[in-house]
């Protein structure tokens, strides 16, 4: 086997990992970068391989950083399968056309305001591009083995993290070659815990947190205090999320803050992300991979006022707190949510919560590091609100949950490639792992390759 690392290395966008053996060649994940501008400057550029050669791609869950780049590859002419597991092709169905829209409005709006320097400005892909792609999709039960090309095998396992999110493994019946892919937390109060890790030859593990525990307190507490105090001076909670996995885990807080009676049931809420919406539904139809009872479900799906039309998400604009809301997306990158910025953050009464990882380059990014401006539709927007962070509502396994994953592994994998964080983070990991478990490590760099030799058997 042979593996090319083509994304989510030094950050934890871009995900694209490309796997060779004998003839066979099999992309894992297909994701756009995100964040500094030269990293998005690649998803305009030439794929880094040939696309008449590979066979199929393997995706590990929906979010964009991982399957967002498929309607691009579609377009670029790729004819082949995209494996999923069931709940990711649901998923895809919404993120995708989203994407391609949101694309599409972003490059239409900056042709008629002159934002961009481009003449016109273009979409990435369309909306009827990501259409397009869907057709491509083959979903994958959990456990089940298939053949994605000749001579590989394959099986999903589940990683927790979103609904659908899986780890990968692949087997040419010498080596075998785990896929982490984004892995959830043993404890989250919605999803269920990731299985176990397999027996490996060799292991490629995501790094997203892999230099911070998250905090030892109680998120829901530490949310209801932000909502109490910007409630009491009259202030407005926005809090950019992503629609897959945080805006559900936001309602679930929602609701049992209000049912506790630690934030007022009176207190409007508004979730102002029709893809969001969607994805919630789903909750109902993949009960197996969560926590939640029916009831518990259905109090979640009924937390907040879902916001559905553009005249409706304008006026919210107009309002005054206290009131609370949750929209897309979760680094401020674009979505309904900037404009909430635009309309919100020069106010001291009003907070802006960050509820998720924050890559560098991102409005989200800057805002956590207090940026006191943030640029907007080609214009610097004032920052006076209060901005709080609350790690603990990450889906993302930190260090420590992650080296509790690792250690039950009786047979140490071959090599362990640290992707999927940004330097700081991978390389923290890479020496916890090193000096914890012995094991041997790298973090690979940008279109770096890695023979994987058999392991010698006895």
């Amino acid at each position: 086997m042979n593996l090319g690392f083509y994304g989510a290395t030094g950050t934890v966008t871009g995900s694209k990992y490309l796997l060779r053996s004998g003839r066979a060649q099999v992309l894992v994940d297909c994701g756009l970068f995100q964040g500094y501008k030269q990293l998005r400057l690649r998803n305009w550029g030439p794929p880094p391989f040939d696309l008449a050669q590979l066979d199929a791609v393997v995706l590990t869950h929906a979010h964009l950083d991982h399957s967002g780049y498929v309607p691009l590859l579609v377009k670029k002419g790729y004819q082949g399968p995209i494996y999923c597991t069931e709940a990711t092709q649901a998923l895809c169905r919404i993120l995708l056309p989203d994407s391609g829209r949101l694309q599409e409005e972003e490059a239409e709006n900056a042709n008629r305001h002159r934002w961009s320097k481009h003449a016109p400005a273009l979409p990435l892909y369309t909306e009827a591009d990501a259409f397009q792609a869907l057709e491509r999709l083959e979903p994958m039960p959990f456990e089940r083995e298939f053949e994605p090309a000749q001579g590989l095998r394959a099986r999903f396992l589940p990683a927790g993290h979103i609904l659908g999110a899986a780890m990968v493994q692949f087997t040419d019946g010498k080596t075998r070659l785990l896929f982490s892919g984004d892995l959830g937390r043993p404890q989250d109060p919605i999803l269920r815990a990731p299985a176990p890790l397999p027996e490996t030859d060799y292991l490629v593990v995501e790094s997203t947190y892999g230099n911070r525990r998250h905090e030892d307190t109680d998120p829901l507490q530490e949310f209801g205090e932000v909502i109490r105090r910007t409630a009491a001076r009259g202030g407005v909670v926005i809090v950019p999320s992503f629609a897959v996995g945080r805006a559900q885990g936001l309602l679930w807080a929602v609701h049992r803050l209000k049912t506790e009676g630690q934030i007022p049931a009176s207190l409007p809420v508004y979730l102002n992300s029709p893809m969001a919406v969607d994805v919630t539904a789903a909750y109902r139809r993949f009960r197996r991979e969560h926590r939640l009872s029916v009831e518990d479900c259905n109090a979640m799906c009924h937390a907040a006022h879902y916001v559905n039309t553009v005249e409706e998400s304008k006026a919210l604009n107009e309002r005054h707190g206290p009131m609370l809301i949750i929209a897309g997306s979760g680094m401020a990158t674009g979505g309904r949510v900037i404009h909430h910025l635009k309309a919100f953050a020069g106010d001291p009464r009003n907070t802006i919560v960050l509820a998720g990882f924050q890559a560098g380059g991102t409005r989200g990014a800057a805002l956590r590091d207090g940026a006191e401006s943030i640029k907007i539709h080609g214009q610097y927007v004032a920052v006076r609100a209060e901005v709080v962070s609350l790690s603990n509502l990450s889906a993302h396994a930190d260090y420590a949950e992650m080296l509790d994953w690792l250690k039950p592994c009786k047979q140490p994998p071959l090599r362990t490639f640290i992707t999927h964080g940004e330097p700081a983070a991978a390389d923290a990991l890479r020496q916890r792992i090193e000096e914890q478990l012995h094991w041997d490590c790298l973090v690979p760099d940008y279109q770096e390759h890695a023979e994987l030799a058999p392991r010698k058997r006895r």
